[in-house]
């Protein structure tokens, strides 16, 4: 028997190779992208609730007041405390994505905007199969898995790692 590699073990070498070579750029792209993907539906509606500075829009307002409703218990009921929860939630449509895109309190910010699809579905009991199904699965795809190497939340982890003495269990 020859020592030298077969065809077929070149070929099965350089499969496992690229496999290899494509997990890892998946770990550090995977949940950038997941992050981003969840992040920028909210966002851009966030970005449409506000006038100027600390101003909601009058358009906001009048939904928050008037159009919007939950669907729950088998009937229609209208939103406790509008204005605070429209200013509330645009709010949130801000800053949770922004915290999202950097990765800082990435789990966190996915658990809130989970909540807000959950209490969006209850507005909007249609939209599940075209939106909030899938806002919910990237939500919980990001609470479940690391944010990423490409993340702040990434590199606290490695200054207080750095910084742990040795032979320390924290």
């Amino acid at each position: 028997m020859s020592s030298q590699p077969t065809l077929l073990n070149r070929i099965v070498a350089t499969i496992h190779q690229a496999h290899l070579q494509i997990r890892m750029i998946a770990r550090w792209i995977a949940p950038s992208v997941l992050r981003i993907a969840l992040a920028l539906p909210f966002l851009r509606s966030g970005l449409t609730r506000w006038d100027s500075f600390l101003s909601l829009s009058p358009g906001t307002l009048f939904l928050f007041e008037e159009q919007f409703r939950l669907h729950t218990f088998g009937g229609e009921y209208a939103l406790p405390a509008p204005d605070q929860l429209a200013s509330l939630t645009a709010t949130a449509e801000i800053l949770l994505p922004i915290l999202l895109i950097f990765g800082l309190a990435t789990r966190f910010a996915a658990l809130g905007l989970l909540v807000m699809t959950g209490v969006i579905q209850l507005v909007f009991p249609d939209g599940w199969a075209n939106f909030h199904l899938y806002w919910a699965a990237l939500a919980l795809g990001v609470i479940a898995i690391v944010p990423g190497a490409i993340s702040v939340d990434c590199g606290f982890r490695r200054m207080v790692n750095g910084f742990r003495p040795s032979g320390s269990k924290w």
